[in-house]
């Protein structure tokens, strides 16, 4: 129960300080520059991060989606359902080399990249995997702890686990209160 009350009073907080948020633009309005909606309630969105370690803020190609491209996800599974997109996700996510969550303009977590079935690298921290394999007619997207999964008992794996619990937590719940969780 304490462990409840902690945990409210830290996402009142949270949401409490995040006053604006990142607006998406009409697809049928040309290209303009990132821009901040001043009365807005708090939006979870990504951002594409490049080489270099830093996200252009101008660019509004860098906002990779945001909640309202979330259909659902599921807590289980860890699968991240996204509506149909104008040009596919992962076309939009191959020049990133890590994609920054965010929850109104406070960090949420880091992805460490963006993998593919075909990918043979290690990963032992937070990646999207776009998973083709398992049903090639469309893509599943998921979040997982690190890739491939058999690394999951690793304790770089483990430690990277309990060093993004808090935000996992909130992540998880922002979404449940958005009626986007499955379970």
């Amino acid at each position: 129960m304490k462990h409840d009350k902690s945990f409210a009073w830290m996402m009142a907080i949270a949401i409490a300080g995040m006053t604006m948020t990142a607006c998406s633009l009409d697809s049928n309005e040309p290209e303009k520059p990132f821009t901040t909606c001043p009365e807005s309630e708090t939006m979870l969105y990504a951002c594409g991060v490049n080489e270099s370690g830093t996200r252009s803020i101008v660019d509004a190609q860098d906002v990779l989606f945001t909640e309202d491209d979330i259909e659902w996800f599921n807590i289980t599974t860890r699968e991240i359902k996204f509506k149909d997109m104008e040009e596919p996700l992962y076309k939009r996510l191959v020049p990133f080399h890590e994609i920054k969550f965010y929850l109104g303009d406070n960090d949420l977590f880091i992805v460490s990249s963006f993998v593919g079935d075909w990918d043979s690298r290690v990963f032992t921290d937070l990646v999207l995997h776009y998973d083709e394999i398992t049903d090639p007619n469309q893509g599943h997207y998921y979040l997982q702890d690190c890739y491939p999964l058999q690394f999951i008992d690793t304790d770089e794996v483990k430690a990277n686990i309990k060093k993004n619990a808090g935000q996992w937590e909130l992540f998880t719940y922002y979404l449940e209160s958005k009626g986007k969780l499955r379970k």
